[in-house]
């Protein structure tokens, strides 16, 4: 009985502490975010409250302080516009100038395409892949197989990152969850809704709709229309289908009992398919 609950708690101890290491994440650091337009600045300057403001940085990429005037912001982070800050303070109104710089507002990014809740957000403060997507209101059912980041370089060219949605959600690859820049672009691209059709012996003849990113196969095919009926030829199962290039019909002959069996692989069907059970 002892050792039946020593190993109760014991497991219960490890639930719990599980839990909490999910639940406690470390705090995301802002060193590294460098100040752009529209950024809103929350600047202090210790023992000159006359000095301390809250401005916008405009869209040259300066900002215009009282007694200061106009500074180039554009580019810098937080710390290193203390470090100017202070320096042109000591140089024009105090010596030893102690200046903060906190980041209220930090430039918008856009979501696209297969989220709850497309739009244009805030990064307020440092934001990864995942954490805008659960933001946008998470992934649809109608999301495809990959995520498309568009970000500006800084050579003005536009690149494209692919982010595989299986290995980011599902195999939970830290590497793919990036942290977003000002002016990246979120695309989620919607998956198109494809039909085959499945008529003969079969339960449920019909319009047999899908996925194009995910695709369907002969036996999933038939799986949805219902199964065949105990008076279905398995043996000679017909597909009809259109060539893309010469638009003339094809007759694919399967032996379905062939594929149940596991003698020959499954066969990946087409939009517009006809199956035909005889």
């Amino acid at each position: 009985m002892t050792r039946s609950i020593l190993f109760f708690v014991s497991i219960l101890f490890i639930g719990l502490s599980m839990s909490f290491a999910q639940q406690v994440t470390p705090p995301l650091q802002v060193h590294d975010y460098r100040i752009g337009p529209n950024d809103l600045l929350e600047i202090t300057v210790f023992g000159l409250p006359e000095l301390t403001q809250t401005v916008r940085v405009a869209q040259d990429g300066s900002i215009t302080m009282s007694i200061i005037g106009r500074v180039e912001v554009s580019g810098l982070s937080a710390q290193e516009l203390e470090k100017k800050l202070a320096s042109i303070l000591d140089r024009q109104y105090t010596k030893e100038a102690r200046v903060t710089v906190f980041i209220k507002e930090f430039q918008k990014i856009s979501v696209i395409g297969a989220v709850g809740r497309p739009g244009i957000y805030e990064l307020v403060g440092p934001t990864t892949l995942l954490q805008i997507i659960a933001q946008a209101g998470g992934l649809t059912a109608l999301a495809m197989n990959e995520i498309f980041v568009y970000r500006q370089g800084g050579d003005g060219q536009q690149t494209r990152v692919e982010i595989a949605i299986k290995e980011l959600m599902v195999d939970g690859n830290p590497n793919l969850n990036i942290e977003l820049q000002p002016k990246d672009v979120i695309s989620i691209p919607i998956d198109q809704m494809l039909n085959v059709f499945v008529y003969g012996e079969v339960k449920t003849p019909g319009v047999v709709s899908y996925l194009g990113a995910k695709r369907i196969t002969l036996l999933q095919a038939i799986a949805q229309a219902g199964g065949t009926t105990e008076w279905a030829k398995k043996a000679k199962v017909m597909i009809k289908r259109k060539d893309k290039n010469t638009g003339k019909e094809l007759q694919i002959n399967v032996n379905l009992r062939l594929i149940i069996s596991g003698k020959i692989s499954d066969i990946i069907l087409e939009e517009g398919d006809i199956i035909i059970v005889p």
